[in-house]
């Protein structure tokens, strides 16, 4: 598919189905974007949607049907969008770091193909406003999804969640406990940790 040029072919674009339950519509929206007035269309389309449809068929998907719903808070971001976030503290990565995450339509450094979005889920976002510990919602994924990376901001508990082809099974927060939970050559990284989450729903594909 060729980069739009018009309106109609943003719209085509934007009817691509990735999942059962997404569409490209669902990630295009960026309020650096629209209040910037910045379009945020691929420059490749066909590798955002060949990265976007992993990274909705193998985690976005099960989340779903597991917690009963998912809310996306950010997403894709073309380069250029990318570029001025990171430029004017929009909390955007710079551009190397962005690629093959939220940049879907690049390969990261290493020629990967990658693809994130940040999401809140409505069923822990409850939980977690009562008192709940991101850390049960952080192993949960550990142990059921193939993710590259998580990442927690306070708000809502919203999550970056990023699919690679080389991916780092990384979690990290901006909660507290802040910084570093896992990566591989931990020794917390292997086994199971359904201690962590014992009335969480069981993993639904």
């Amino acid at each position: 598919m060729r980069k739009p040029g018009s309106m109609k072919g943003l719209e085509e674009l934007g009817r691509v189905r990735l999942s059962p339950s997404f569409f490209m519509r669902d990630f295009l929206y960026s309020e650096i974007s629209v209040f910037y007035g910045i379009p945020n269309i691929p420059d490749n389309p066909d590798l955002a949607i060949a990265a976007g449809s992993r990274l909705c068929t193998e985690l976005l998907e099960p989340l779903k049907a597991s917690f009963g719903g998912l809310s996306i808070r950010s997403s894709y971001r073309n380069a250029a969008v990318n570029a001025f976030g990171n430029e004017h503290n929009l909390n955007c990565a710079s551009s190397e770091r962005a690629k093959g995450r939220h940049v879907w339509d690049h390969r990261d450094s290493n020629g990967h193909m990658g693809a994130m979005a940040c999401v809140v889920v409505p069923w822990f976002a409850d939980k977690y406003a009562d008192g709940a510990d991101w850390r049960s919602l952080a192993w949960w994924m550990h142990d059921h999804l193939p993710y590259s990376r998580l990442q927690f901001f306070p708000k809502l508990c919203a999550f970056n969640i990023g699919w690679s082809e080389a991916p780092q099974h990384h979690i990290s927060s901006y909660i507290a406990p802040r910084g570093l939970l896992t990566k591989p050559g931990m020794g917390n990284h292997a086994g199971n940790h359904a201690d962590w989450y014992p009335s969480f729903p069981p993993l639904k594909a």
